[in-house]
């Protein structure tokens, strides 16, 4: 509790600043302050809520973006309160979706979200989080109750949304439930009595309608606090399990620093300013030094990739990931430490090894690998997959530029 006018003042600020750190937007930032400045005087902490909705196992950087501002909220001592979607996952969030998202199955659901509780506290200090899942709430409405909540939100203010109205006039079909999303993240809000809420800029407009539907609730609306999408690997989309152009936190220490130095020289950049590697002016400074020639971008990546292996992992573990990617990279050597994969006969197709390995999700794909000679045995291009072999043991099989094991017999 700050009870000097001017020590209150100069608190508030201070969180402010720290809280606008890395933001696109905060709405509104008269209100942050305003909501600051009781916290402060009356020594009560912020409710602080963020919404994940688990419709993939993995964790990625992108989802860090806002977990890290959700850190700088507990760090100052505000309750944080990370929500997982169990219940808004089997809906699907139609946010910048050109076509209706496939419902996840309660299974499906159950078990992404048990890999979000335990990957969030890589970021997240256990001890001052709350872990919700907004089935407690939402699986016990009624029918009535759903449509007197839709009651409080017209059609017309629905469909100002980007993606919604792009579908309607492309002739796209829009599902009768994904109307309903927006409103059911939103009552998550009211469920909470949230003071602010944090989100990607996907989801400016659910935060909006939290922001509305808790004023029809009769409570004070929630600040919304946006934060920049993350590019995904391929530099072109988000980043998204999805589209697999992501890096999950919780991948090994050897994939995350392979994919990191594996992306375009431009996209390092983003990479650093989005998860806030670099201030605005280290990373003006480190451009100039680069396009001087006095800073190779291969260095650049070396660094951001150890810092973030040990920021998941630790320090041992990024110097152990960098001394695999140079033997493999440089001196186009196999991993030592490579996985076996032990086959169950002698003879087989290469097409299916790959597959019973896990290293592609199906055949298809690991045809699309192979044409693409990006499949070796042994350091040769394996030009036909559907071959037979026949294997004696000891082959090392590569897929990609980072994915390898060793094959065995029973």
């Amino acid at each position: 509790m700050v009870k000097n006018a001017d020590a209150l003042e100069r608190e508030v600020e201070r969180q402010f600043a720290l809280i606008g750190e890395g933001t696109l937007e905060v709405i509104t930032a008269d209100d942050l302050r305003a909501k600051l400045r009781r916290s402060v005087a009356a020594g009560e902490p912020l409710k602080v809520k963020l919404g994940a909705d688990p419709t993939a196992p993995d964790i990625h950087l992108g989802h860090t973006v806002v977990l890290d501002k959700l850190r700088d909220f507990q760090r100052l001592g505000h309750q944080v309160i990370f929500v997982i979607g169990d219940f808004t996952g089997r809906i699907g969030d139609p946010s910048g979706r050109s076509k209706t998202r496939p419902a996840l199955s309660p299974d499906e659901v159950r078990a992404n979200a048990a890999t979000y509780a335990d990957q969030v506290f890589k970021i997240l200090d256990p001890a001052r989080t709350v872990i919700e899942y907004n089935s407690r709430w939402s699986d016990p409405m009624t029918f009535a109750d759903v449509i007197r909540l839709a009651a409080k939100y017209t059609l017309a203010r629905m469909l100002e949304r980007d993606d919604f109205g792009r579908r309607l006039e492309e002739g796209a079909p829009v599902g009768l439930h994904e109307l309903l999303y927006p409103l059911a993240q939103a009552y998550d809000s009211v469920a909470l009595a949230a003071d602010v809420e944090l989100g990607a800029s996907d989801q400016r407009f659910n935060l909006m309608v939290a922001r509305e539907i808790q004023r029809e609730y009769g409570q004070e609306p929630e600040v919304a606090v946006i934060l920049p999408l993350l590019v995904g690997t391929d530099g072109a989309l988000k980043m998204s399990k999805s589209l697999d152009n992501y890096i999950g936190i919780a991948e090994p220490p050897d994939e995350i620093y392979g994919k990191l130095m594996s992306v375009a020289d431009p996209l390092m950049y983003d990479y650093l300013a989005t998860l806030r590697l670099q201030t605005t002016e280290e990373l003006t400074r480190l451009r100039d030094e680069v396009a001087a020639g006095r800073r190779h971008p291969k260095a650049v990546k070396q660094e951001m990739a150890r810092r973030l292996v040990a920021r998941y992992y630790d320090e041992a573990a990024a110097n152990a990931a960098e001394a695999a990617f140079e033997r493999v990279h440089r001196e186009h050597r196999a991993p030592e430490d490579m996985a076996a994969f032990t086959l169950p006969t002698p003879a087989m197709k290469v097409v299916d090894i790959v597959v019973a390995a896990g290293l592609a999700p199906s055949k298809s794909e690991a045809r699309r690998l192979v044409a693409q000679h990006a499949v070796t045995l042994d350091g040769e291009v394996v030009a036909d997959g559907d071959a037979p072999r026949t294997f004696a043991g000891g082959e090392v099989l590569k897929v990609g530029k980072r994915r390898f094991v060793r094959l065995a017999l029973r």
